[in-house]
């Protein structure tokens, strides 16, 4: 029998794997994708993740590499290192896969996985997304969730760091 922790890792999918495992995925189950940096994982995060997973059978997570995240955060971020991220998200009972990528925007990974549908937060827009294209593009649709109010992990990290 497979620990939790086990199961957990499992989840997590190389970039390298990604095309062979939604492949296998998508012909009997809808694919949701979202991506972001998630280094302080929180309320709002987890409402946001749970609505994106009620969309369709399968939540895919695309999440920013610590390079990445370091571009366009600044030097003191991620919070967390990406393995660490990964792998507490994976451990959600509603997260079916966890992959990392290296570029600003998923739009490779987003090209490997070929999600039915791609999900952002309630402070996007639509028509300003760079996927926006590549989805619609690949058969799949974007939605807008709404977003949640009071929930932001660069506010929280401010209010940390302002602390004495």
């Amino acid at each position: 029998m497979k620990s939790s922790f086990s199961s957990c890792i499992e989840k997590i999918i190389p970039f390298h794997e990604a095309k062979n495992v939604s492949q296998k995925v998508r012909s009997s189950q809808k694919i949701v994708f979202t991506n972001g940096v998630f280094d302080l994982v929180h309320k709002g995060h987890l409402t946001y993740l749970s609505q994106a997973r009620d969309l369709g059978d399968v939540l895919w997570i695309g999440i920013n590499s610590d390079s990445s995240v370091k571009r366009l955060k600044g030097p003191e971020r991620p919070v967390n290192p990406e393995e660490d991220r990964a792998l507490l998200l994976s451990c959600l009972s509603f997260v079916d896969y966890i992959s990392v990528f290296s570029e600003d925007t998923p739009l490779e990974l987003i090209s490997q996985i070929a999600p039915h549908i791609h999900v952002k937060g309630g402070d996007y827009d639509l028509e300003a997304l760079p996927e926006t294209p590549l989805v619609r593009k690949l058969g799949g649709e974007v939605k807008i969730l709404p977003f949640v109010p009071g929930f932001s992990s660069t506010d929280l990290i401010r209010r940390i760091r302002q602390k004495p």
